[in-house]
């Protein structure tokens, strides 16, 4: 059986993009929420060891969510190709995985 919640992680550049994405994604309610973090990265690229600051974005969501949160990053993202991940949420508070499903849902927060 397929995990009901999900986090999706993501890097951007730099924070502007990040948080416009981030934003984007719990307005249109396809995310509960979306952290931002700074992280350095080291990758190959075009043949290339490239060595960059990046934001990562963990964002909390749905399971089923996850085609339209990766088409939404991907209509906005500068990156040819983008790192769009997703790791189920295997367990979590009962509480917390509720209110992400309400975020998702309704829009309504748990109390």
């Amino acid at each position: 059986m397929k995990p009901e919640y999900t986090m999706v992680i993501a890097t951007f550049p730099d924070k502007a993009i990040a948080k416009k994405i981030a934003k984007s994604l719990v307005e249109q309610r396809l995310a509960a929420c979306a952290q931002l973090l700074p992280i350095e990265s080291i990758y190959r690229w075009k043949d290339e060891i490239c060595d960059e600051a990046e934001i990562m974005l963990f964002i909390k969501s749905k399971t089923e969510m996850f085609t339209k949160i990766a088409s939404a990053i991907q209509a906005q993202h500068p990156y040819e190709v983008p790192e769009i991940i997703q790791i189920p949420i295997s367990e979590g508070l009962p509480k917390y995985l509720r209110w992400i499903g309400d975020c998702i849902n309704e829009g309504s927060e748990v109390t």
